[in-house]
């Protein structure tokens, strides 16, 4: 897992500043520091603004909610399919985290910041402890090492590449790409900060007939002399264009691990 400067900061802090750590110290359940309430400043689907906006989270409940108003909560998500990531680059602050969710078949992207470097990392971390308290009362079977990868996750890969339609005749179009490898899905959107996708492609295994080659089909030709990438799977190809070189090798090499990986149940 890569870890943000915000989250290696406030662990410091904590360990050194606050003593958090000290032996004395009881640690929490995961049911009790999967618990959190407060505001965070929140991207607009629709004004792409960042508003302030009341959150809850209850790992007992199973839920996250949040509010834009106090009566009745905008959305009530469930903890089963919400994931995590900081995303300072993404969102252009320091403090920036990126949650998803499932929601009508779609991955619904959140987009959310906090002033204070200790309140976004207590959010991620009572949201991992939710999920942890989700996965270990759902799956009381399964190894813990099995579990903890599944917690929260970041995009193994993203960045803008272009593509064309079904027909491979179309006019290619820049897209902002995301690989989600526990999922196995590539997703594009027009805009990184967008809220939901347009498509997404399912990237299953090579027995399966799915395969990344560098380059175009055959038959397909394009105006830019810039590297590509073709996804082979049992439906139709689908054809990228990608910046430079390296971006190409970066690509091949996080969907070929996609496509090495077992499927999961």
């Amino acid at each position: 897992m890569v870890y943000s400067l915000v989250l290696r900061e406030q662990w410091i802090r904590a360990k050194y500043e606050r003593e958090e750590f000290v032996a004395t110290r009881v640690c929490q359940d995961p049911c009790s520091a999967g618990s959190h309430e407060g505001f965070l400043w929140k991207r607009g689907r629709e004004s792409r603004q960042f508003q302030k906006r009341r959150f809850l989270l209850s790992a007992r409940e199973g839920v996250m909610k949040y509010y834009t108003k106090e009566v009745s909560p905008k959305a009530i998500i469930s903890i089963e399919n919400l994931n995590a990531m900081f995303q300072t680059e993404k969102i252009q602050h320091a403090h920036g985290l990126q949650i998803t969710y499932k929601t009508d078949g779609q991955t619904r992207n959140l987009f959310v910041y906090h002033e204070s470097g200790k309140e976004i990392v207590d959010w991620f971390n009572a949201i991992r402890a939710a999920r942890y308290y989700y996965l270990r009362t759902t799956f009381p079977t399964v190894p813990e090492p099995e579990l903890i990868p599944r917690i929260t996750r970041n995009y193994i890969k993203e960045g803008y590449m272009e593509k064309t339609g079904p027909k491979q005749k179309e006019a290619f179009k820049v897209r902002w790409f995301c690989l989600d490898s526990q999922d196995r899905n590539l997703m594009y959107l027009k805009n990184p900060l967008d809220a939901f996708a347009q498509g997404q492609v399912f990237i299953g295994r090579r027995d399966e007939g799915y395969e990344v080659r560098a380059g175009l089909p055959q038959g397909v030709r394009v105006k830019k002399r810039k590297p590509a990438i073709t996804v082979v799977t049992p439906m139709r190809e689908f054809v990228f264009i990608c910046e430079n070189d390296r971006e190409q090798r970066e690509w091949i090499d996080a969907l070929n691990g996609v496509i090495a990986q077992p499927l999961t149940g």
